[in-house]
């Protein structure tokens, strides 16, 4: 049995559940806002930030893609100055190296045109590029005409998860590892979670799980009009040779019907260079190779209407990615649309990612952060990327939400949230003056 602090008949005043970097986030801000209160944060791996957190590009998105209004759109913004200043005041690797948004092709060059004027709703600085400035900027890359976004960067967000957790500690908060949720009770005057094990007992709960999100939010009797799925981002890293190959973020036009961003060029922070990823659908919710294989996360799947539906929306694309993962030079083909020097022999074996993605009912997929909330707790739903980028606001956003729904005055605000606000109505979380569509609340 695990020990715990008691508070007055309770392990906590609040429980965080799930040690990724939202998780963590909220917990370290929960506790700076309310130095009195009681946090006890579960995660069910051996340590934080074990999936989406560390199994990700670590770039820090500047907002290019996200509609303006929206959560991912203030969030990213926001959330991109908030992490270079937190990384720097407390020595997390970190650089801003700038994007480039490549195209290729005429549709392209039509869709970069429109991602231009996205980057100026959502008060970013871009600069638009045409063949001759690209070469300038980076030699080995091709293209018609690209978008220099001078925002974006790369970042450690292991250590940055990591760092935040010691400076909640610091402050009194308990994290236990190796503290899998396996039920979530909630009743008039508390929640419970049953782990494997143990049983702790607290007046709220925040949960943050991000691939089991929609499973701990129905055990809270969330309305469920959406289900996670998981999609596999597959990686591939350069050789040592080509470190030197870009000095920017390299990034094609992406399809706009997507939530995806398709595979590119990162320069990571350890003076590395990936590509990827591409977004295969997973056969299990933490499957991470094609071996990896859940039959309750398959009948999950097969269950939900919204599956099939998009799939019927996304298949023709859907197969590609598939293709392009069994088959390599399917996927280098892709980077040899903007890098043509590339060989297959380049592309050396590099940890992948899972993503968890919200689908509707009607099967379209999620293009927004989804927070909804029971009696008795507050649950992320569908945190993405820019989730990561995004992690500073996202929990202050929680913490302010808390704040409201459970009475609490908040004693310090230290980091930029800008305009977020709490729910109005059915128990979701959405940016004032937007409409219920661009927010897909």
């Amino acid at each position: 049995m695990t020990t715990v602090q008691h508070h007055r008949g309770y392990d906590a005043d609040v429980l965080v559940v799930g040690g990724g970097i939202v998780g963590v986030s909220t917990a370290m801000q929960l506790i700076e806002r309310h130095p009195g209160l009681s946090v006890l944060l579960l995660e069910k791996e051996a340590s934080l930030a074990a999936h989406q957190s560390s199994h990700n590009s670590g770039v820090i998105h500047a907002g290019v893609y996200y509609a303006p209004g929206s959560l991912k759109a203030g969030f990213c913004r926001q959330g991109a100055a908030a992490t270079y200043e937190f990384a720097r005041r407390h020595d997390v690797p970190v650089e801003q190296c700038g994007k480039l948004i490549v195209a290729t092709q005429d549709i392209e060059v039509e869709r970069l045109n429109a991602l231009y004027a996205r980057c100026q709703q959502n008060q970013l600085e871009p600069q638009m590029l045409g063949e001759a400035a690209l070469r300038e900027l980076e030699p080995r890359i091709t293209g018609r005409a690209a978008i220099r976004v001078a925002a974006s960067g790369i970042a450690d967000y292991a250590a940055m998860t990591t760092t935040m957790a010691r400076l909640a500690q610091e402050r009194g908060a308990q994290i236990l590892l190796n503290q899998r949720v396996d039920a979530l009770h909630e009743d008039e005057n508390g929640v419970t979670a049953e782990t494997s094990g143990d049983r702790f007992r607290a007046r709220h709960a925040i949960v943050c799980a991000g691939l089991m999100a929609d499973r701990l939010a129905k055990m809270c009797n969330v309305d469920l009009d959406f289900r996670i799925v998981p999609f596999r981002g597959e990686y591939y890293r350069l050789p040592a040779a080509k470190n030197d190959i870009v000095k920017h973020l390299i990034y094609p036009v992406p399809d706009p019907a997507l939530p995806f961003l398709g595979v590119h060029l990162t320069r990571m922070i350890g003076g590395y260079v990936t590509v990827g990823p591409n977004a295969v659908l997973a056969l299990a919710r933490e499957g991470y190779r094609w071996r990896d294989a859940s039959l309750k996360d398959l009948a999950g799947m097969a269950a939900f209407p919204g599956f099939w539906k998009m799939l019927g929306k996304h298949g023709a694309s859907g197969l590609i990615e598939m293709r392009n993962s069994l088959w390599k030079r399917g996927y280098l083909e892709l980077c040899r649309r903007y890098c043509p020097e590339l060989v297959l022999s380049d592309l050396e074996p590099y940890p992948s990612g899972v993503r968890a993605q919200a689908v509707m009912a009607d099967g379209s997929m999620v293009h927004d952060f989804l927070i909804r909330s029971s009696q008795r707790s507050l649950h992320v739903c569908n945190a993405p990327s820019p989730a990561a980028t995004s992690a500073l606001p996202i929990g202050a956003c929680l913490v302010d939400e808390f704040d409201k729904r459970f009475n609490l005055a908040p004693l310090t605000r230290p980091y930029p949230t800008g305009e977020a606000h709490g729910p109005t109505t059915g128990g979701s979380t959405r940016m004032p003056g937007t409409r219920m569509s661009d927010t897909a609340f």
